[in-house]
């Protein structure tokens, strides 16, 4: 049987609860969608618990943190004003995966090649943006590929939402 988890993102819009379930075997995480291939969203927690109840699904409620999408877009479009935690980076990131995994349309995220790899590899270990990252830190060419990828991410999330089926 299939755990489903609650989702929860914040942007500078308001809240939402999506529907998180990681795949099985080789299979790739993914977001619930709808019947018509649209993201599911909830504007809060029962109007979420109805919906899984009334597909019998059942939630796993963990204490996750909630995805701030609304800082990770403040870093994508300003650069040189700060650095944000590299976690935030790395949890948005999986999130824009998973979307475009689950959503049948939709602009796609760039290709990803050894310059992500190496960023993301980086970035896993936390010090990427850290100021005593040394070799750690990223370079002009990965922290560019990485600004390419979320900002992608964000038109499709931004997509995906003006799309979806809320609850």
């Amino acid at each position: 049987m299939t755990d489903y988890y609650p989702y929860p993102i914040t942007t500078g819009r308001g809240d939402l609860a999506l529907i998180w379930r990681p795949g099985e075997d080789d299979a790739a995480d993914e977001l619930a969608v709808d019947e018509l291939g649209r993201l599911l969203a909830f504007h809060d927690p029962k109007t979420l618990q109805e919906y899984c109840d009334r597909n019998g699904w059942e939630l796993a409620w963990e204490d996750e943190g909630t995805l701030d999408l609304g800082v990770v877009r403040w870093w994508v479009e300003h650069p040189s004003l700060g650095s944000v935690p590299a976690g935030l980076l790395l949890d948005a990131w999986n999130f824009f995966e998973d979307l475009s995994h689950s959503l049948k349309a939709g602009p796609p995220l760039p290709s990803q090649g050894s310059i992500h790899d190496s960023a993301y590899e980086k970035i896993f270990g936390g010090e990427a943006l850290g100021p005593t990252a040394g070799e750690g830190a990223w370079t002009d060419e990965e922290t560019a590929a990485v600004r390419e990828l979320l900002r992608a991410g964000l038109n499709l999330w931004e997509q995906a939402v003006h799309r979806s089926s809320t609850g």
